[in-house]
């Protein structure tokens, strides 16, 4: 029976740590390709993202919130990313120049994280975020960081020449069979679907096209420890420092979105009360703030780990915390985290796409049953159009318009968040239901 307890034990930390490195592979290539990294910068990126996740999340299961929830890249952070990319292209910084300003958006909404957690004002910010809000913004997110995955799938990038269409063909039957294992797949094949989509994608992408993306050379040291402020030390200006302000509501919406994902996963005799909340708060701050420090995408709290915890049935926390070091300890061997990040971009981007297919039903799902009066529909409406509306204009060049505005205009996925609450706050109820029964 000790033997048997014992394999399943390890069982249990082979499959978070399976999920964890499904988790956190695609966004740093996606990153990488944004901003036109080296094969050995990648590789950078990601060893220096494994080792935040795996640090993070369990701070998170030790001392914050308390739920084997896995913290990885956040697609938020990402549409910050790109929004960034697109604002220095247009001011002609260079990549390094706009990674240093990210590095201080991190550290800024870190610390306002962990003022949150600390004073205990987190729990008295959660009335504001409505289902609507929340919704809404799963939505907007996944419609701006649906036209940065395509083209990573189309492998279109600057100064490319023809387009290669064995790889576009790759992306596609990579997207078509992530989403549909993960909507018809049962057992282990829906839960492993991204780890299928990947492992398929790349051996495909390397006997049709060759590979995709070439290889650099790895470290010789057997263990390298990862770089700190890789990108150059931290600058911030009114416009991140703006933008990370707003940010930090949007992160307090995905930590209680995490949260509550958790206790249905892991019920508890009691539901979350202001502590969880609040130290769960104090952790994320932290993780913000290892983030910045090791230039890596910026980690939150994934409400995706309740799916896998819902399928595996493992609720247990050592397996979870023994995974997540063990994450971290890979982080420091160069020749594992240089294979990974030779993973093509265009499979990455497929990957990463087909994962927001379902956040994206599942916001429908919720705004179908959320959205019940006139007033809810009028706000839906013109929170999708000033996201979407938004979204495109940065994708202009807006060089009339002082820095400032430029970073406040530039994201519609916060315009819409902060305009839907306010509306959502100040604009009085409307009993009138849109269906009479």
């Amino acid at each position: 029976m000790l033997r048997k307890y014992h394999s399943n034990s390890y069982l249990h930390v082979l499959q978070w740590f399976i999920f964890m490195i499904a988790s956190s592979v695609a966004l740093p290539i996606v990153i990488g390709g944004l901003f036109h990294l080296s094969q050995d910068e990648i590789a950078s990126l990601m060893q220096r993202t494994f080792f935040v996740v795996g640090l993070s999340s369990m701070l998170q299961a030790v001392l914050g919130h308390r739920f084997p929830i896995v913290d990885g890249p956040a697609g938020s952070w990402v549409s910050v990313f790109v929004m960034m990319a697109g604002i220095s292209a247009n001011q002609g910084h260079t990549a390094k120049e706009v990674l240093q300003v990210l590095e201080g958006g991190l550290l800024m909404a870190g610390v306002l994280l962990l003022l949150l957690g600390i004073t205990g004002l987190f729990y008295k910010l959660l009335n504001l975020f409505t289902p609507l809000v929340t919704n809404l913004f799963l939505f907007i997110l996944s419609l701006q960081l649906s036209g940065v995955f395509l083209k990573g799938m189309f492998g279109l990038k600057a100064g490319q020449g023809a387009i290669d269409y064995g790889t576009i063909l790759i992306s596609f039957v990579v997207f078509s069979g992530v989403v549909f294992l993960n909507v018809k797949g049962k057992g282990w094949t829906r839960n492993y679907a991204v780890l299928l989509g990947i492992t398929g994608g790349w051996v495909l992408q390397a006997l049709v096209v060759g590979g995709g993306s070439s290889a650099g050379s790895a470290s010789g040291a057997w263990i390298k420890l990862p770089d700190i402020w890789a990108w150059g030390l931290p600058q911030l200006n009114p416009g991140m420092a703006l933008t990370a302000a707003l940010f930090t509501l949007i992160l307090v919406s995905n930590l209680v979105a995490a949260i509550t994902a958790g206790q249905q996963a892991v019920p508890r005799k009691e539901l979350p009360g202001k502590d969880v909340y609040n130290r769960g708060s104090l952790i994320a701050g932290v993780s913000h703030g290892l983030s910045a420090i090791f230039s890596a995408v910026g980690v939150v709290s994934l409400p995706v780990t309740a799916s896998f915890i819902k399928m595996t049935g493992q609720t247990r926390r050592m397996p979870f915390v023994i995974a997540c070091l063990a994450l971290s300890a890979i982080a420091l061997v160069p020749s594992i985290v240089h294979f990974l990040a030779q993973l093509p971009t265009s499979v990455a981007s497929a990957v990463s796409l087909a994962t927001f297919v379902q956040m994206t039903s599942n916001s429908f799902s919720s705004l179908s049953r959320v959205v019940q009066t006139q007033r809810q529909l009028t706000i839906l409406g013109m929170g999708i159009l000033v996201g979407a509306g938004f979204t495109i204009i940065a994708a202009s060049p807006m060089p009339e318009l002082p820095v400032v505005m430029q970073y406040a205009f530039g994201n519609g996925l916060l315009i819409a968040t902060v305009v839907v609450m306010a509306l959502e706050r100040f604009w009085k109820t409307d009993p009138k239901l849109i269906v009479s029964n």
